[in-house]
């Protein structure tokens, strides 16, 4: 007894139908929601804009903003419970509209990006590529929310998160950026991701409306039953089968991630080498070691790549670089030293030669400093002529360095003694003691 009661209980608080609004409230709102023209037609553009602005500067804030006001649910529920209570009538407008709305909304978001100057996939463009099985499953559970929202009393605010989850808006406009660019894989795989996300909002709407018994308004016989229950049949199994597909691609991209994340960590430090820096690329398979240190020899690089096989990675491709190297910096050590020596040396060689160039200038105008000194005792000096040469003899193979001085007086000429004077001054002048004089009148 207590069981029977535990369950009454659980079915209590999970049963629909003390909840559902009167039919054709729901009826009325559906159809109502189908319509593209006036105050629809243009919510939904502006929409559209906003979310393509958002996928092109890269906001996930815009684009669940634009997701939010989007009317594109209406269509797509219409469709689904058009086919439930087979109202072949309700499913072509309903139908009509959808290809209508799809239709403004790729002209939209196709404009846009002819017009905009920013062209670069982002993430949340690329995001909108690559559908899976798990998109699949957040249109269904989405739509069947939306749907059930739709059939209660008490209605809520479940509609627009419903948009927000399925995400309708931003393939369209990724699709009119793959138009715009011609970027086909980018148009195919967004519609297709588009595509999932209406079918299966439309198929949760057919499902729950059968639960709830929804009234068929139409005569029906039960060969058009049987015929629209094999195209759902179809359909579903139609947009199923290649989301299986890329969910199991993308999983198995995950685990190579995940692997690959392990595996980078392992090899970390190899016998006196850091990583610097790892790449791991799902799509190529490759895993890339950038490595500091000591370089790399084949052997190490060998067991490096056995190392893969404890992380079930016997496919990976392995690729190493070399970042720095100690036995370069070794090298540029030595390099820089040598270098710098020879620098010093040049340096050194360099202010020899000043000197050298110096003194040569300082003889070059020692005539004329000793002129301007001895002109001032002896004004009748009038030139001096200076220069320095070497003494042979041949008696003798080595030479010796002697200093000429010849100085020129006008008529008045210089006394002998005067003569003895200006020797013993330009010997304590040019400190050296030879010297050779001469006087000319």
């Amino acid at each position: 007894m207590k069981h029977s009661q535990l369950i009454s209980k659980i079915l209590n608080y999970i049963e629909l139908d003390s909840e559902v609004d009167n039919f054709d409230k729901i009826h009325e709102a559906i159809e109502k929601d189908l319509i593209f023209k006036g105050t629809n037609l243009w919510i939904l553009a502006f929409a559209i804009i906003v979310a393509s602005v958002g996928l092109n500067m890269n906001s996930t804030a815009v684009i669940i903003g634009a997701m939010l006001i989007s009317p594109l649910m209406g269509p797509i529920n219409g469709m689904g419970y058009s086919i439930a209570t087979y109202n072949f009538q309700l499913f072509k407008q309903a139908l009509k509209n959808f290809i209508f709305a799809v239709s403004a909304s790729l002209i939209a978001s196709t404009t846009y990006f002819l017009i905009s100057p920013i062209s670069t996939a982002h993430s949340e463009l690329l995001a909108r590529t690559s559908p899976t099985i798990y998109d699949v499953l957040i249109a269904l559970f989405g739509g069947l929310a939306g749907i059930v929202a739709i059939s209660s009393k008490q209605k809520g605010n479940v509609i627009p998160g419903v948009a927000i989850a399925t995400a309708l808006m931003p393939p369209l406009c990724t699709a009119g950026y793959g138009l715009a660019t011609l970027q086909f894989s980018y148009l195919f795989g967004a519609l297709y991701l588009f595509t999932i996300n209406a079918v299966f909002i439309a198929i949760s709407s057919v499902i729950v409306s059968q639960i709830l018994k929804f009234p068929i308004r139409t005569l029906v016989d039960a060969g058009q039953k049987k015929r629209v229950n094999q195209w759902i049949s179809f359909v579903i199994i139609l947009v199923l089968i290649p989301s299986i597909y890329f969910g199991y691609v993308l999983v198995m991209k995950e685990k190579f991630i995940e692997r690959g994340s392990e595996y980078v960590s392992y090899v970390s430090i190899a016998e006196g080498n850091y990583l610097l820096k790892s790449e791991i690329n799902p799509d190529k398979e490759t895993i890339t070691l950038i490595y500091g240190g000591v370089s790399l020899s084949d052997t190490q690089k060998d067991k490096i790549k056995e190392n893969a096989k404890l992380f079930d990675l016997e496919n990976a491709k392995i690729e190493f670089q070399q970042g720095f190297s100690f036995d370069q910096i070794t090298r540029k050590n030595s390099e820089i030293e040598n270098l710098s020596a020879e620098i010093n040396r040049l340096s050194q060689l360099l202010k020899t030669k000043e000197e050298q160039l110096e003194i040569i200038s300082n003889k070059n105008d020692m005539g004329k400093q000793i002129l301007d000194e001895i002109k001032v005792l002896y004004p009748q000096i009038t030139s001096c002529t200076y220069a320095e040469s070497n003494v042979f003899n041949s008696k003798n193979t080595s030479s010796q360095k002697v200093i000429i001085i010849a100085f020129k007086t006008d008529g008045k000429g210089i006394l002998n003694h005067e003569k003895k004077k200006i020797e013993d001054w330009l010997i304590a002048r040019l400190k050296s003691n030879s010297l050779k004089i001469f006087f000319e009148n």
